[in-house]
């Protein structure tokens, strides 16, 4: 039985996860703080998925360990999904430590620790996807989260080099998604941002999913490790 453990999944970002790869075949332990996660495998189970939910919080070692051990109940972990992410937006001057210290934990903090502790659970095989962000190259206002979602590229290259050929780890760098978060962008300045991309539109959830269950199937990416997929829609890089 092939087992998915994707987190953040409370999410519209993450609820497309879990339900492209449950759809997949995947059995999907479906991770998130929120109480949304009961929700989403409520309706995957309803659409004849299997799926395993689990509240908890990722930055505190009780709450890895009870997503490790409702994974174990299943099987080998063939796909991990690390998607769980927060902001705490705020110029530097104005930041203070617990803004910059909860987006660190948990964007960056938590990605590394569930990967290494995943890792002994793994199938040969397996893939390790995490969620970073364009923002990775630098956003005004957040700085936190921009440091995280670096981090997050950095521990990827990193981590590919130490458990290949065994599993494969990989980044997705999604650009402008139509989420809440992007919704809550002042609409002015949410349409300049999509007359500066290429596409002339917001990327939406799926198309992180499709790239995540691309980047999931070894059959399909079996020789892509170390990389990091952008996935906004072809606004430039500079």
């Amino acid at each position: 039985m092939s087992v998915a453990v994707v987190t953040g999944v409370a999410g519209g970002i993450g609820a497309s996860l879990a339900g492209r790869l449950a759809a997949g075949g995947h059995t999907v332990v479906a991770v998130d703080l929120a109480d949304g996660v009961h929700d989403v495998v409520e309706r995957l189970s309803a659409d004849g998925h299997a799926a395993i939910g689990v509240q908890a919080d990722l930055t505190g070692s009780s709450g890895r360990s009870e997503v490790l051990g409702a994974a174990a109940a299943v099987g080998p972990i063939h796909v991990l999904v690390n998607n769980a992410g927060i902001t705490r937006d705020a110029r530097l001057v104005k930041m203070d430590e617990a803004q910059f210290g909860a987006v660190i934990a948990v964007n960056l903090g938590a990605v590394y620790a569930l990967s290494v502790e995943a890792v002994d659970q793994m199938a040969d095989g397996g893939s390790i996807v995490s969620i970073s962000s364009r923002a990775y190259l630098g956003n005004f206002g957040q700085f936190n989260y921009s440091m995280s979602k670096g981090g997050v590229v950095g521990l990827t290259r990193a981590l590919a080099l130490e458990l290949a050929p065994r599993i494969r780890v990989n980044a997705i760098a999604p650009g402008l998604i139509e989420t809440p978060m992007a919704l809550a962008i002042p609409e002015e300045i949410r349409n300049r941002m999509v007359e500066a991309n290429p596409m002339k539109r917001m990327g939406a959830p799926n198309d992180i999913a499709e790239a995540v269950a691309w980047l999931a199937d070894g059959d399909r990416s079996g020789y892509v490790t170390g990389h990091v997929l952008v996935v906004g829609g072809g606004r430039s890089l500079g």
